[in-house]
């Protein structure tokens, strides 16, 4: 099994980083192997609509996603977070994003048949956080619904999602107790839900 965390803040220290490295921690309790990864680490543009994709099912832009995209084929399930832009997912994550489009496979005579790989390969889940700074939720706007549905969209089951207020200094979420124990809880679940599977796919295989 193998967990995969995706921070689309450019605060390696940050709160929306620190939530999802709490969302990962009880995975790691399991010695679950986890990996972490900061988005504004890697050199990458946006998906440029050519659908050179179509065919192979693979993005044709040689650029940093290239390292990306094995570690999303390979992971279990992914833990998204991003800080809240102007009621949206921060720049950086929509452009991830966009580009997980060559995950999904539509038919050429009729683009309202479609389908994604995961659907193919094998469900699979996911987790979510979204930080904003303003002190009611809905002022986070879209930011954690365009994470849920994006991944929906690509077959994840979306199990958790955590919506952290009030929350802008760079790593106050360290001291937040309400935050931090709902993302773990949100590792939790994400957890219990992979365990259930392959406990069903064990006896189901007997």
């Amino acid at each position: 099994m193998k967990i995969l965390g995706v921070v689309g803040s450019k605060r390696k220290n940050g709160n929306t980083s620190i939530l999802v490295q709490e969302a990962l921690k009880p995975f790691e309790s399991e010695d679950i192997e986890t990996e972490l990864i900061y988005i504004d680490n890697y050199n990458f543009r946006g998906c440029n609509g050519c659908e050179g994709c179509q065919d192979t099912y693979k993005c044709v832009i040689d650029d940093d996603m290239q390292k990306i995209y094995p570690k999303i084929t390979a992971s279990d399930a992914i833990i998204l977070g991003s800080p809240a832009y102007f009621y949206n997912v921060s720049g950086d994550m929509k452009t991830f994003i966009d580009r997980l489009y060559c995950f999904e496979a539509f038919s050429k005579d009729d683009r309202s048949v479609w389908m994604s790989i995961n659907e193919v390969l094998g469900v699979k889940y996911a987790a979510v956080v979204a930080v904003c700074e303003q002190k009611k939720v809905e002022d986070m706007g879209y930011t954690a619904e365009v994470l849920e549905k994006s991944l929906e969209a690509l077959s994840y089951r979306v199990v958790s999602s955590v919506k952290a207020i009030n929350l802008f200094s760079t790593g106050e979420a360290s001291k937040d107790e309400k935050a931090l124990k709902e993302a773990k809880v949100a590792g939790e679940k994400l957890l219990k839900t992979l365990e259930l599977r392959q406990k069903i796919a064990k006896q189901l295989n007997n």
